[in-house]
């Protein structure tokens, strides 16, 4: 009967984390209902970047959120033009004051002793404001682009205030790897300060392979051993029980170790990307990447060292084995935190997103089925 209710309370937790994950960005509601067309999770510090862009007057509509801020904290978001760091850095600034609210204005970057000073841009900025959303300050702007262009190298920020004046950031990996680059048109964002296609491609190919393993296959294996290698006989495969049992064992070690090498690549290929991933979300994301990798590894050799039936550390290497494996599916959300950074195009969310809710529709049929009999 546990692991009947453990089953049962893995597909409500997985839906539910494939809802948050999966459409965090997209689905966020402004307080103005305002709609915007484009949209994307920064890597690093918390940040997204809503835009609307208009070729008819080459102008766009931005809205840069950054969560978990403090009523202590400055954030600023820019464009430069003739750069890709902060010197020279066109920024949007919210600068929390006194009173409690949040004022926006723009200021200029003329060099790294900075205290973001209000001063115009080198392009015109006909609207600003800024607002707190519970943890979250959003800046809203409208930029008139210039020189016709659409494609910029991108900087964003957070920092503590002292005396009412924005002081100086933090300087820790996160804050130096804010930067990367935006296309308005086309909704391409890339990382530091150009679109780098080879990591992108590692970046792609990590997602594809970490999705397929543990998000896939492992958990088929799971539902393999579960309701085939059964002494209990019942009709699925086989009219004979030893001949279904001994199907489903030898197909569950197929898919679990398929399984176990693609993700063993998946691994291999995250940790050669998490050297320039410095974001928290990364950090969560690596170190349940990593938990998985142990718990797998684990699984794999237990298959040397299980014991005979007859054996009195059966038992004990069941339990054990199952454990292991419950915590490997219940680790598997870890993909759509990866999907949250990758951010890929929609349609390659909502196909993850399906596949996973028809496996889980097909154990809940299999799981009351196996209830009735």
């Amino acid at each position: 009967m546990g692991c009947k209710i453990l089953n049962l309370l893995l597909l409500i937790f997985i839906s539910n984390i494939a809802v948050s994950y999966a459409e965090r960005c997209r689905t966020y509601t402004f307080s103005s209902n305002t709609t915007y067309a484009s949209c994307v999770s920064l890597p690093v510090l918390n940040s997204h970047l809503h835009w609307n862009y208009y070729n008819t007057n080459g102008t766009v509509d931005v809205a840069f959120r950054h969560t978990g801020s403090t009523m202590y904290q400055w954030v600023a978001w820019a464009l430069n033009i003739r750069g890709s760091g902060m010197i020279n850095a066109q920024a949007l600034v919210a600068l929390p004051t006194p009173n409690g609210s949040i004022e926006a204005y723009t200021s200029s970057v003329e060099g790294n002793a900075t205290t973001l000073q209000r001063s115009a841009l080198s392009f015109d900025v006909p609207a600003i404001r800024a607002e707190r959303v519970g943890g979250d300050v959003i800046i809203y702007a409208t930029l008139v682009l210039p020189n016709g262009s659409t494609n910029f190298n991108q900087v964003w920020q957070v920092g503590p205030v002292t005396n009412g004046v924005p002081a100086t950031h933090a300087l820790d990996t996160a804050s130096r790897s804010s930067i990367g680059m935006v296309d308005f048109s086309t909704s391409q964002t890339g990382a530091g300060g150009s679109v780098d296609g080879s990591r992108q491609r590692l970046k792609n190919t990590h997602g594809v392979l970490c999705a397929i393993s543990w998000g896939i296959l492992m958990p088929i294996g799971v539902v393999t051993a579960r309701y085939m290698m059964k002494k209990k006989k019942r009709p699925w495969f086989f009219a004979d029980d030893k001949v279904e049992k001994k199907f489903g064992f030898y197909f569950h070690v197929t898919i679990q170790t398929i399984a176990y090498v693609l993700g063993v690549a998946g691994w291999a290929t995250g940790l050669k990307l998490g050297g320039a991933s410095a974001g928290s979300t990364h950090k969560v994301h690596r170190n349940i990447g990593i938990t998985m990798f142990v718990f797998g590894t684990l699984q794999v050799l237990a298959l040397k060292m299980r014991p005979k039936e007859t054996s009195e550390f059966r038992t004990c290497w069941k339990f054990c084995h199952r454990l292991f494996g419950c915590l490997v599916i219940i680790l598997s959300f870890n993909v759509f935190i990866g999907l949250d950074i990758l951010d890929p195009i929609k349609k390659w969310k909502s196909a993850y997103i399906g596949t996973v809710s028809t496996m889980a529709a097909i154990t809940s049929i299999l799981e009351i089925a196996t209830w009735l009999m």
